[in-house]
């Protein structure tokens, strides 16, 4: 007798977190594509205005992961995922009017469109109220944008745990996370030529609204899959075969509806591991995403068009990171491992390969493509990294903790991101007004030699101390 067809709607799932994904990750980078050639000028900004920018975007982001995990535990996981990505497209639109608003605040006219504020601001003589005025509103808008963002992660993890049994969590991962390569792919070749032929506003505005299309889908498509109708009765299986193979683990349908307390979370190594690990690496991505157009800029002197084609295939090669989802899984099935080891392997082959950010400042006189490259590969090394660092929290913890320890790591992984990103601005302005010398190169050349130099060595110091903190499997029982 042939055997019942399994399913496949948890695919469909999948899909969505995807293009959510792939919308926070637009969203985030409108900014990074669009200050050097358009708001620089209107506003007069240096590099330490717009990392000042970037690091406090990293710690509300971090801050608001905290309570993310627990928001998505609370409200569940199709609620929570419409309140974020409700707040953070309100948030992305939000920036398109910082300049109408910064005309308002400094001449007291506020009935102006996008090009009569330009034109206002241009009668302005004190350039530092300008400066002053015009950060301060965007931090507002970040904000806005990060509280909505910090959901994104939490929500997805948290449908992928109910959708996915252990085995192929990380490949669901890795599927859906490649929504940030496509984001960040995207946004090079559409971002800056809306800005450059409606406007840098009009960008903000026109990606920022993707995020109300992709509401209105979740809340048709969406359903627990126990309570689905297009879930049939062979899908529900292979979704709960964790279950049905250890009852003792089971906390899917019988789940009690107690939550669990912060302090409870913090009691166990596993957290701490996992929010280590992601202090250490997220902020490396965060910098590749962020200040690689200012760094094709500043040290090649591309505009944010000419850039377009080398970031282009920068995040085209980061698309590799797919891999990452499925190498754990050859380790789980063909090696006899168990997810969490099969896992942690998987993450010490991708810990060596930010080593070759090393050679990008070493090699960037011979072409320009070389450092592209070497950040492609890291940031494929990053994405597969971090697909399996998320597994790890549905490996070891059950699914009314997953959104919260999330939440933790994300918060963890916000603060080395506000790190990185406020210490590059201060660096880099420093470097280069200075004519600083280091290890033959000079001015900012030096200070991204600098940074590139510890991003290289991040991952493999989080799997040290990740693998010490658990050294083996073990999974979390919380009463």
């Amino acid at each position: 007798m042939s055997q019942p067809k399994i399913g496949k709607y948890r695919w469909t799932i999948c899909l969505l977190l995807f293009l959510a994904t792939t919308i926070n990750y637009l969203d985030r980078q409108v900014l990074s594509l669009t200050w050097t050639d358009f708001i620089k000028p209107e506003f007069h900004w240096d590099n330490n205005d717009y990392g000042n920018i970037t690091a406090l975007f990293s710690i509300f982001y971090a801050a608001s992961m905290l309570f993310a995990g627990r928001f998505v535990d609370w409200l569940d996981t199709k609620k929570g995922f419409l309140w974020a990505i409700g707040i953070w497209s309100i948030g992305a639109c939000l920036h398109a009017f910082c300049g109408i608003a910064t005309s308002g605040i400094i001449t007291g006219n506020w009935l102006v469109g996008f090009e009569g504020s330009k034109e206002a601001l241009a009668t302005v003589n004190d350039t530092g109220m300008i400066i002053s005025v015009s950060v301060t509103l965007f931090i507002f808008a970040r904000f806005v944008l990060a509280v909505g963002e910090a959901g994104n992660f939490p929500a997805a993890i948290k449908a992928t745990a109910e959708y996915f049994p252990k085995k192929d969590r990380a490949f669901a991962t890795s599927i859906f996370n490649a929504g940030a390569t496509v984001g960040a792919l995207a946004a090079p070749i559409t971002i800056p030529f809306i800005a450059k032929a409606y406007g840098w506003e009009m960008s903000f505005i026109i990606i920022g609204a993707l995020g109300f299309i992709w509401m209105g889908l979740w809340v048709f498509v969406y359903k627990k899959p126990e309570l689905h109708p297009r879930v049939s009765a062979e899908e529900l299986a292979y979704i709960q075969q964790d279950v049905i193979a250890d009852r003792k683990l089971a906390d899917y349908v019988e789940e009690t509806t107690e939550k669990v307390s912060f302090i409870d979370c913090f009691k166990f190594k596993q957290t701490w591991a996992f929010a280590f690990g992601k202090f250490m690496t997220d902020g490396v991505w965060w910098f590749f995403l962020f200040w690689t157009p200012a760094y094709l800029k500043s040290v090649y002197g591309m505009d944010s068009t000419q850039s377009a084609l080398p970031l282009f295939v920068l995040y085209v090669i980061t698309l590799l990171s797919i891999i990452g989802g499925w190498l754990p899984t050859y380790f789980v099935e063909k090696k006899g491992m168990n997810p969490y080891e099969g896992r942690m392997r998987a993450m010490l082959i991708f810990a060596f390969f930010p080593l070759l950010a090393l050679l990008a400042q070493p090699l960037g006189h011979i072409t320009y493509w070389i450092p592209v490259l070497i950040i492609g590969i890291a940031g494929a090394a990053h994405q597969a990294w971090s697909a399996n660092i998320f597994s790890t929290v549905g490996d070891m913890f059950p699914k009314k903790a997953i959104a919260t320890i999330t939440g933790i790591g994300g918060m963890a992984g916000g603060i080395g991101s506000f790190i990185i990103n406020k210490g590059s601005g201060v660096l880099f302005d420093y470097t280069g007004k200075n004519q600083i010398i280091f290890m033959g190169f000079k001015g900012e050349e030096a200070g991204y030699f600098i940074i590139f130099s510890i991003c290289a060595v991040c991952y493999l110091i989080g799997w040290t101390v990740m693998k010490t903190l658990v050294p083996k499997y073990k999974v979390i029982e919380l009463k």
